[in-house]
């Protein structure tokens, strides 16, 4: 497992880290059994970096990291939060110092500490990013010892290169996996410039790039892929990456022929994302141990050739491209 700094602060973490959505809620029926089994084997396989929100299970995926730190002891990986979610109705006027304190408050009871490692604005509509106050307002509660770093997790390319503008952002959170390449384009590259840690979620397309999904698989009502196809609660993006189901399975059998022999689709969706240096660690989620050790053990993957680099592109190109690169 390879370790990269991240950015500006004195964090270093490893290149695949962990994803804690699925121990929240959204994702169908996970046990806090599964959901504590899949962290402590993601840290056995040796990640340092933890993602969660305040409203995975409406606190369930923070209170599950507590507790199995705390259970762990030694060593803390460094525990990425998001604050923004709860507002109801969510509404850029919402986003202010108060309201982001509040939440702020409430995850550092559930995760047990004194401080927050890193708080990300969580997909805040557009109009935030263009509001200096809230920003200024993160500096006060970093300058107060709340949270020690502060960054946002976006939805669009646009959005990433308007809040790398704030000299306090050190981080963002933004799609990017073989169906989703445009943050490459110009982001990376001004994120690199920067010095801005970027933390690449939806890795796998929710599924869709593990290869197991077709079209029978079903969805229980309260998987995110059953309610959420086509955006009825957030963005769309954050399901199968956007992209149709139907176009997504046809894009995946491309997809698997490129794959090495003896390696999963999964492992290898996860080394593409790796290969692009921009990438500071990628978060794949688990349901279970199993799936913990298996994106974990992505990292021992060989660098992928310029041949299997351009094929990738190649379906993208063809395929995907003309439903979701000019919307995120």
């Amino acid at each position: 497992m390879r370790h990269h700094s991240f950015g500006r602060t004195p964090f270093t973490v490893s290149e695949i880290g962990f994803g804690a959505w699925q121990i929240g809620g959204s994702w169908g029926d996970v046990s806090e059994a599964d959901g504590r089994a899949a962290l402590n084997a993601a840290l056995d396989a040796g990640v340092t970096f933890i993602d969660t929100a305040d409203v995975y299970g409406d606190g369930r995926s923070e209170k599950i990291i507590a507790d199995v730190l705390k259970s762990r002891g030694g060593a803390r990986p460094m525990v990425a939060t998001k604050a923004g979610r709860r507002l109801d109705p969510h509404v850029a006027e919402g986003y202010t110092k108060a309201n982001i304190e509040r939440f702020v408050d409430r995850s550092l009871t559930n995760l047990e500490v004194d401080s927050l490692d890193l708080v990300q604005l969580h997909c805040p509509p557009q109009d935030v990013y263009y509001d200096p106050a809230l920003f200024e307002g993160m500096e006060e509660l970093r300058k107060a010892g709340k949270i020690r770093n502060y960054g946002v997790s976006v939805a669009r390319v646009e959005e990433a290169l308007k809040a790398i503008d704030y000299p306090g952002v050190v981080s963002v959170q933004i799609i990017y996996n073989i169906f989703r390449q445009r943050p490459a384009d110009l982001f990376f590259k001004e994120a690199k410039r920067k010095n801005i840690a970027v933390i690449v979620r939806v890795p796998l397309a929710s599924g869709l790039l593990s290869g197991k999904i077709t079209e029978k698989t079903a969805f229980s009502a309260d998987d995110h892929r059953s309610f959420n196809r086509h955006g009825e609660a957030f963005d769309v993006g954050e399901t199968f990456a956007g992209v149709p189901f139907e176009i997504g399975l046809q894009a995946v059998e491309e997809i698997r022929k490129l794959v090495p022999e003896g390696a999963s689709m999964a492992a290898f969706a996860l080394r593409w994302i790796l290969m692009n240096e921009a990438v500071t660690v990628v978060i794949p989620g688990a349901r279970n141990a199993e799936q913990a050790r298996a994106n974990a053990a992505a990292a021992e993957l060989p660098a992928l050739s310029a041949d299997v680099m351009k094929a990738a592109r190649d379906t993208y190109d063809r395929l995907v491209a003309p439903h979701v690169h000019h919307r995120w």
